[in-house]
């Protein structure tokens, strides 16, 4: 049976990779841009190297910063208003994740009827039926892959929902992995698992393909064996290097081959409790692959090589155990908590997290292991008491 797969936007990486911004803007054939990024960028001179060029070569530019991390309905709400308003021709998207997805909704949404409410997955009533405003997407981060899929997370009161749609790729991608030199080593950390997750999960997704395999697999071996050193010394040409490159192929990797168990319940998190998107994937990681482990014990074998290490001495059941072994640690090393209760969470939380990643259907189907509301509170509670447990 054949396989779709995708490799849109049409993308340019590697360090210096912003000075083809121009040319490719020139290619639309317009003049008003709407830029979307946040203040920190403005702060430390990152969005002066976009207009800048842009405002020399003739383009109108106006910036949006009302970009807040995890960035709730209300805030795409307001940006499509204003991009419907000031009548932008183009979008750019510069920034770690949150801006990304921002700047694909205006681009999308913009030109079509009602607001970005009536377009979620779980809960909308309209559809997407064309392309959007073009878009340019110019991630800082080394982390979302936002810059290469096809949706835009929005927190809820309690959860996640996203629109999605193949219209929202971008068009272009500018993926210069010395624009996220200034990123914090919190940020670099956080950013960097959830790059890692997104490369682990389509590996053991149940839509994995071929191709998604070994975009999946690079993508952890640069992640894992670049982030200790990104987060300990951001100015690490190699380390940062490393970094975009694999969180750009697990993007793609996950474009195609989906995420799963780990998404599902981070959502909630970020949802209830406000925990970044990268500390939620980042905390559940180990204790959602040690629970599925059985499913998938020679997939995780692989992971666990594609890490760095070897496993020719041991069965697959044994190099599976090393492999959530290793996450757990990695996770650890570079200074994200590791159990729920490093983010004040307590027991009584565990009832309302469950209900709200059950609902979650979407991404729990593709998990090589059913997961239903029984086996998702056990895997917060695993997390909760920091004890990897298996499916009994």
């Amino acid at each position: 049976m054949a396989e779709k797969i995708t490799f849109t936007p049409f993308s340019y990486t590697g360090w210096g990779a912003l000075k083809h911004l121009v040319e490719e803007v020139r290619k639309f054939n317009v003049q008003r841009i709407l830029l979307v990024t946040d203040p920190f960028l403005e702060g430390i001179g990152i969005v002066k190297r976009v207009t800048e060029p842009l405002e020399q070569a003739g383009f109108t530019v106006d910036i949006y910063k009302d970009v807040v991390p995890e960035p709730p309905l209300s805030v795409g709400e307001k940006l499509v208003a204003y991009a419907r308003q000031s009548q932008s021709e183009l979008v750019i998207g510069l920034g770690g994740g949150s801006a990304l997805d921002l700047a694909k909704l205006a681009g999308i949404i913009t030109v079509h009827e009602g607001n970005v409410e009536d377009y979620l997955n779980l809960t909308g009533s309209k559809k997407i039926t064309k392309k959007g405003l073009p878009t340019i997407l110019i991630p800082t981060t080394s982390g979302t892959g936002s810059e290469v899929t096809n949706i835009s997370v929005l927190s809820l009161e309690t959860t996640k929902d996203v629109v999605t749609h193949d219209y929202l790729v971008a068009d272009v991608a500018i993926v210069d992995p010395e624009l996220t030199i200034s990123v914090p080593a919190k940020v670099t950390a956080a950013t960097g698992v959830d790059a890692l997750t997104h490369a682990v999960e389509a590996y053991v997704s149940k839509n994995a393909s071929v191709v998604s395999d070994a975009l999946a697999l690079q993508a952890i071996r640069l992640i894992s064996q670049s982030i200790r050193t990104a987060v300990q010394d951001g100015t690490n040409v190699q380390a940062r290097t490393d970094m975009s490159y694999g969180s750009y192929l697990a993007g793609i990797a996950f474009f195609n081959a989906g995420v799963a168990g780990v998404h599902a319940l981070a959502y909630p998190l970020g949802g209830q409790f406000h925990i970044a998107h990268g500390d939620s994937n980042a905390v559940l990681l180990p204790y959602v692959m040690g629970y599925i482990r059985s499913s998938c014990e020679k997939r995780m074998k692989d992971i666990y090589n594609a890490m760095g290490f070897s496993s020719n001495q041991l069965s697959q059941q044994q190099a599976s155990y090393k492999c959530v072994d290793e996450l757990k640690r990695l996770i650890e090393d570079v200074g994200i908590p590791s159990t729920l209760q490093g983010f004040n969470i307590t027991a009584d939380a565990l009832e309302s997290l469950t209900t709200d990643a059950v609902k979650q259907t979407r991404i729990l189907a593709r998990s090589p292991m059913p997961l239903l509301q029984q086996d998702i509170f056990t895997i917060y509670e695993a997390a909760l008491n920091g004890v990897v447990v298996e499916k009994s």
